[in-house]
């Protein structure tokens, strides 16, 4: 999902207990939209066997954990974020045997594996939810969901003026069994998306089930969907007014970031740490990291007001890693991104977590073509803009990225240099939101097209088709293109990643020294490091800082002063 944000504020900086260490603390986590990635049985939609080929890929560009979105059984009313059941595989996706042999492959490798968790709500094809329907009123399962009577003479009005993030009322009416019109039921997100009820403890005791069904598959943790809209207000009360959406991520919303969210993370943490360290392959086949030293993650999406209340999430007895949506959602900009950096490292300090950075996912535009466009435009546009320039900026911030203390996420084809496709005709849009009025701009789909793995094929070897169209040219883009090309997009990634892990003054760690810069540039330092960006469209000169280790352009060092070029950031060991 995407919100808009409100700016910043500032955090504190107080000492507090930590988190143990561990791999995630400055980890780079690779997120896989797996019916866009590869596709393993020709039929156009990308599967668990097509992920499962391409991890010997996502080994040599040099992640540390793999994330997937969604492939539980769904009748993908959005995308898999509706799921009927949660210990089964969708079909199109593969099976449970699938999805075991890519796990062990993945810890053969040593890739960790982070799976997708929506316990916010089901799909109305979960088999609660239709006994519910079925059996009428006075279903014991209703409870389970948000069911109430509608308002007006003859309950014709929904319970409450809440808002669809989609679009439209947050409500639906049922019809019950005998075909007269029945209770209203709540659905933050599509009507097929109902809400589940965690006052209800068979909620809590289901999900308790589901997080030991898949770390007992082995997996390594959990990416916890609108993990900050779980618990709702008592008595579900009326906001007042409309263009609710406006307001998300400015307010505390009686349906988001409730206070009641932190006792059930609580208590998942519990489970999580029951679990032992695992102990894997050592040898090259491994990477010789991490292996060993650490455990199963949390981490949550959780769209807040501020980085403070984000923190909340990762208190040392709750989740491990909160998304940093504050940091994507910042404009190119030096003096923007100084401030959304400081706040973000201390905001986390006090609950000892790392910060996380991310640029681009599956709800928003790539930021390739974000920072193509002027600023403020917001996280979903429609315009191409300049791709010399973005894909030039998007360079740039993703070395700034990596050059940050904490964990970075890098989502699937940005290593690639990928711009959103924004023609898209409206006949092959899937986006549900695109379809509901009033709600999200619904142009997620054009960071979902599958991603080119070859200059040529029907589908630049993604599969046996794609289910959204390519774009000409796209086999240029693709991972053949780009492999062994000095300056290109993969390789640059490649070797951020490399250098950020061999690095002793890059990862893991909570606070930068800013040094002196002219307007528009920022220079950190980290340990034998200095970072150099110019987010500026013009080149400045300025001192050199060391040896160049890594450049997002090409740079000429000119005996003691260096014209660093627009919007390019350097890497320098000291």
């Amino acid at each position: 999902m995407t919100q808009h944000l409100a700016a910043p504020s500032t955090g504190p900086s107080a000492d507090a207990p930590a988190h143990q260490n561990g791999w995630w603390q400055d980890a780079v986590i690779y997120q896989v939209y797996p019916r866009s990635f590869a596709d393993g049985n020709g039929d156009g939609m990308g599967d668990l066997a097509g992920v499962r080929g391409k991890l010997p890929y996502l080994k040599d560009l040099g992640v540390d954990a793999v994330w997937l979105s969604p492939f539980y059984a769904s009748p993908q009313a959005d995308a898999g974020y509706d799921v009927s059941d949660y210990r089964a595989i969708d079909p199109m996706f593969g099976t449970l045997l699938d999805a075991d042999a890519l796990i062990r492959d993945a810890h053969e490798l040593g890739l960790r594996i982070i799976v997708d968790l929506v316990p916010n709500h089901s799909s109305d094809r979960h088999d609660w939810f239709r006994r519910a329907l079925a059996e009428g009123p006075g279903s014991a399962l209703r409870d389970r969901y948000h069911f109430r009577p509608g308002k007006g003479e003859r309950g014709e009005l929904p319970p409450n003026d809440w808002e669809s993030v989609f679009g439209g009322p947050a409500w639906t009416r049922t019809t019950n069994p005998d075909g007269t019109p029945g209770d209203w039921y709540l659905h933050l997100f599509a009507p097929e998306q109902p809400d589940f009820n965690w006052e209800h403890p068979a909620v809590a005791d289901e999900f308790r089930s589901i997080l030991r069904f898949w770390l007992d598959m082995g997996v390594d943790g959990f990416r916890v969907d609108v993990a900050h809209g779980l618990v709702k207000a008592p008595g579900l009360p009326d906001i007042g007014g409309h263009d609710q959406l406006k307001l998300l991520g400015n307010d505390v919303m009686p349906f988001f970031d409730q206070d009641g969210v932190h006792e059930i993370y609580r208590s998942w943490r519990t489970i999580l740490d029951e679990y032992p360290v695992k102990k894997g392959p050592e040898g090259p086949s491994s990477q010789g990291r991490w292996w060993a030293t650490g455990g199963r993650i949390l981490v949550a999406e959780a769209w807040t007001p501020t980085v403070e209340r984000t923190a909340r999430y990762v208190r040392p007895d709750e989740m491990h890693q909160a998304f940093n949506f504050q940091y994507l959602t910042t404009d190119w900009d030096a003096a923007a991104l100084r401030e959304v950096i400081d706040t973000s490292l201390a905001a986390m300090r006090p609950v000892g977590a790392p910060a996380t950075w991310v640029l681009s996912n599956h709800d928003v535009t790539r930021h390739a073509t974000r920072f193509a466009n002027p600023p403020g435009l917001g996280t979903q546009i429609r315009t191409p803009g300049d791709r010399a320039l973005g894909l030039r900026r998007a360079r740039a911030a993703t070395l700034l990225m990596l050059a940050l203390p904490g964990s970075a996420y890098v989502y699937q084809g940005e290593e690639l240099g990928l711009p959103d496709v924004t023609d898209l005709p409206d006949e092959v849009r899937q986006d549900p939101s695109f379809f509901r009025a009033e709600g999200q701009d619904g142009f997620r789909d054009g960071c979902r097209v599958p991603i080119p793995w070859t200059r040529d094929g029907g589908s630049y070897g993604f599969g046996g088709g794609s289910w959204l169209p390519q774009p000409d040219g796209w086999g240029e883009l693709s991972v053949e293109a780009q492999t062994g090309v000095t300056g290109s997009t993969l390789e640059l990634y490649r070797a951020a990643i490399a250098a950020r892990r061999a690095h002793p003054g890059l990862g893991a760690g909570a606070s930068v020294e800013w040094l002196q810069a002219p307007e528009g540039l920022l220079i950190l330092a980290r340990p034998g490091f200095v970072c150099t960006v110019n987010t500026t469209d013009r080149p400045v000169r300025i001192p050199v800082r060391g040896s160049v280790l890594l450049s997002s352009s090409p740079v000429v060092t000119d005996g003691a002063e260096i014209d660093l070029p627009a919007d390019t950031t350097v890497w320098w060991t000291v």
